[in-house]
């Protein structure tokens, strides 16, 4: 390569630059431009500099079936540690493996609440009511900030449709006050569930550790009974939403297919609770199933069926947006999340 020689202004150049100063420029560069360099992003990072908000986000997922909008609306999420007899027919050891497994921590359960909310043509339906109000700084009971959010006021709302009677599913109905919490919505409850928790033959035979829930289901639906309408099952109850005998959780535990057009989601409420224990062992039976062997049953029934028609699923516990599809895997089934769509 061949070098060109460069030359330099002297004294008597007309630029009036000498060689000296422009020495003396260079070398001062580096200098420079690190100055200049500290100031400009130490501006930058000043002005870009924010509190970390220690918030979520709104919790809300919004999908389509047919020409249904469906909302995904979270109320919380509750942190517990693992209590013996969680699963009454598994070992500590064996329920420590599926958490790991699932990349969850030992000995701690995660239990997400996700009511759902249907839009069919301008008509709000909501499907179970959280957790209800909650005092303090509770990481549930969030269910009425989120509809805020989507643009949702109690108001709004149309029907609500219950689908079992424990406390994580009814207590929204009512508001901080004790009034109602949707005051013009029709409620409309599964016959068979009202038929067991409403009777005081029921309650008096009662193991103790149930008591408590009797008494809730009264204090929540005390006074309201011109507003509550029971359904059966296997009923269209609203346009489009279906209901499905799902016992075993409780007496009157009920799922549901929601249908539009070529489209259908099964709603399967409490069939499964925390679906990274209870999808890939089926066969296992969480303390907060009243009739274990029945819900197993019903499990498999379900889960069979919506693998095979591969129908997309929703499920009340399941992780945020808590929507997906079910696969056969082995003894059990595995749980295939649905793609997020950023446009309905």
């Amino acid at each position: 390569m061949v070098e060109l020689p460069v030359r330099l202004p002297d004294a008597s150049s007309s630029t009036g630059v000498s060689r000296r100063q422009l020495v003396a420029g260079a070398g001062a560069l580096p200098v420079a431009a690190a100055l200049v360099s500290s100031a400009t992003f130490a501006g930058i990072s000043a002005a870009s500099a924010q509190t970390a908000s220690g918030q979520q986000v709104p919790s809300l997922y919004r999908y389509k079936i047919g020409g249904i909008e469906v909302t995904a609306v979270n109320d919380g999420m509750r942190t517990s540690p693992l209590a013996d007899g969680f699963v009454r027919n598994a070992t500590r050891e064996e329920i420590n493996t599926a958490l790991e497994t699932a990349f969850q921590p030992k000995d701690t359960i995660a239990s997400q609440f996700n009511p759902l909310l249907i839009n069919n043509g301008g008509k709000l339906t909501l499907i179970d009511t959280g957790n209800g109000p909650q005092s303090g700084n509770s990481t549930v009971g969030r269910l009425q900030a989120n509809l805020a959010w989507a643009g949702v006021k109690p108001s709004d709302i149309g029907t609500v449709v219950i689908s079992h009677f424990h406390g994580d599913h009814i207590n929204g109905l009512r508001a901080a006050d004790g009034g109602l919490a949707f005051p013009n919505a029709e409620i409309l409850v599964p016959e068979a569930e009202w038929a067991f928790w409403m009777d005081e033959g029921e309650m008096s035979r009662a193991p103790e550790a149930l008591k408590a829930n009797f008494q809730n289901a009264r204090r929540v639906f005390k006074d309201i009974d011109s507003k509550v309408n029971r359904y059966a099952w296997d009923k269209e109850i609203v346009p489009g939403l279906t209901s499905v005998e799902a016992v075993g959780h409780t007496p009157g535990h009920t799922a549901f297919i929601l249908a539009a057009g070529n489209d259908r989601l099964f709603i399967q409420s409490d069939t499964t609770n925390t679906p990274i224990l209870f999808a890939p062992h089926p066969e296992w039976q969480v303390q907060f199933d009243m009739d274990g062997e029945k819900a197993v049953q019903t499990r498999r029934r379900i889960y069979d069926m919506v693998a095979a028609e591969r129908l997309q699923l929703t499920g009340y516990h399941y992780p945020f947006p808590a929507t997906g599809f079910i696969r056969k895997e082995g003894e059990g089934y595995a749980v295939v999340p649905a793609i997020w769509r950023p446009v309905l």
